[in-house]
């Protein structure tokens, strides 16, 4: 009798069940035919464009579209085909003068090459969610450094998804192309000038945020300048300033209010270069009398500041243009170089105690 009752009711639920999802269900291009009186193949000629149909029918189709609220789904047509005709670009957070110069380069190249751009900035805070870019919308992603976690990346190389890492070297053993700039000869001609030019010799270095390969060569450079030069690494000459202007100011105020004698700072980047410009301006210590100060990249301000800040020029357009033709090499079939390093160039202004540069 039990088992009865149980059948009973579990036939029941599965009826309910079933007329829920009948009255929540999207119409499809057979009930479009039905409700037209027509064929499945005549609604799928209106939809598609591509063979006269009878204006009668084709108006009923039309009709018939409009009262059952039918969309056509072309995203399902691109699936099928496996192509969208356009690149995901993820990043951990979009800010700072760096990514406009970076996106130009990017979008230059796509709009060449006939590409759509999809951008993603992860949450920090919930870095295990699902990622709304990928395989299923794009045909292969730029990657900037630290913006997907390692178990995504893994997973999409094991679909040989295409991808392309920038600022960012790939995971053990994965065979992704990696575009980069020389950052530790840049930090090496940057740091060896402030000490040979200007004599300087306690100089801060702040740092980028955790786990930025760009940060991490440029204080190899920063401490590899300094041994060749016979000075000693003081770890109390290095902060925190994660390429940003706020952070740096902090740094700054922290080290000067520990009395920490300095002669020089390399600020990381150029961000960070106007966060300790601020803070030293308003310790009434001059740029570059009392304190030279340095960035790197050579983003468009860098030139306009007061003093104009002495930096390394970054390619950061001629990047995003690299990594587009690396990744359009995968998503057609062809080799892509496994490692891409670009050049760096010292620029030679007044924060360092030079003469004034262009």
């Amino acid at each position: 009798m039990l088992r009865v009752d149980f059948s009973l009711g579990f036939l029941y639920t599965l009826k309910a069940f079933s007329e829920m999802k009948q009255k929540f269900r999207l119409p499809t291009i057979a009930d479009v035919a039905s409700r037209a009186q027509v064929s499945i193949a005549t609604v799928s000629r209106v939809l598609n464009g591509n063979v006269p149909v009878q204006a009668d029918k084709a108006q009923r189709v039309q009709l018939a579209m409009q009262e059952l609220r039918f969309v056509p789904r072309s995203a399902a047509r691109v699936l099928a085909s496996r192509k969208t005709n356009t690149i995901g670009l993820v990043f951990s957070e979009i800010q700072g003068a760096f990514f406009p110069h970076l996106l130009k380069g990017i979008e230059a190249q796509l709009r060449a090459d006939g590409y759509e751009l999809l951008i993603y900035s992860t949450d920090s805070l919930h870095p295990k969610a699902r990622k709304p870019i990928g395989e299923h919308n794009t045909d292969g992603l730029l990657v900037f450094t630290s913006s997907l976690e390692r178990e995504e990346i893994e997973r999409l190389y094991s679909i040989s998804f295409p991808l392309v890492l920038l600022h960012e070297s790939p995971l053990q053993g994965l065979n992704i192309p990696v575009i980069t700039i020389e950052n530790k000869d840049g930090a090496v001609a940057l740091v060896s000038h402030l000490i040979e030019w200007h004599n300087r010799r306690r100089i801060v270095f702040l740092r980028g945020p955790d786990g930025h390969e760009d940060s991490q060569w440029r204080e190899r450079g920063y401490r590899e300048a300094l041994e060749s030069h016979g000075i000693p690494f003081d770890e109390k000459l290095i902060s925190r300033g994660n390429f940003d202007e706020e952070t740096a100011f902090q740094a700054m105020q922290k080290i000067m209010a520990d009395d920490i004698p300095f002669d020089a700072v390399f600020a990381g980047d150029d961000d960070a270069a106007i966060g300790v410009y601020r803070a030293l301006k308003m310790a009434k210590r001059l740029i570059p009398d009392d304190v030279a100060v340095v960035g790197f990249d050579d983003v468009q301000f860098s030139r306009y500041i007061s003093p104009a800040l002495t930096t390394v020029r970054a390619p950061i357009e001629e990047v995003g243009r690299e990594a587009v033709n690396q990744l359009i090499s995968l998503i057609s079939g062809k080799q892509a170089q496994a490692l891409t390093l670009m050049r760096t160039e010292l620029v030679i202004r007044e924060s360092c105690g030079c003469p004034g540069y262009p």
